[in-house]
């Protein structure tokens, strides 16, 4: 390999490997794309697999959710339709209204566009 790659960005671990369109972190497991990676600054959103959000789009939540004080979660494969970005807390920047949950934050990386 000629280029370096950048550390990741959870942990700066400086053992990041490409794997296909991603680069992974052996120590922290997170992956991400490079493109999303190299540029957090400018404010572009992107949801799982890297693609660009923007409010008002219909994205899809793609695995199962743990809810305080519901009985049951939000499944995988739930649409969440009408999306605001926001400069949320701890990584929650989708700010959204769930059928039977109402208003709550997901983190773009539990969802992908639909």
């Amino acid at each position: 390999m000629n280029e370096t790659l950048p550390p990741c960005p959870q942990c700066s671990s400086e053992y990041a490997y490409e794997m296909g369109a991603l680069l992974v972190c052996p120590e922290c497991a997170h992956e991400w794309t490079p493109a999303a990676g190299d540029a957090p600054e400018s404010g572009v959103i992107r949801d799982s697999v890297g693609n660009v959000l923007a409010d008002g789009d219909t994205v899809t939540v793609i695995k199962n959710l743990k809810v305080k004080g519901s009985p049951a979660g939000i499944k995988a494969g739930t649409k969440v339709r009408n999306i605001r970005l926001v400069d949320g807390v701890d990584g929650h920047d989708i700010d959204c209204k769930i059928d039977g949950f109402g208003s709550m934050q997901l983190k773009s990386s539990v969802v992908k566009k639909a």
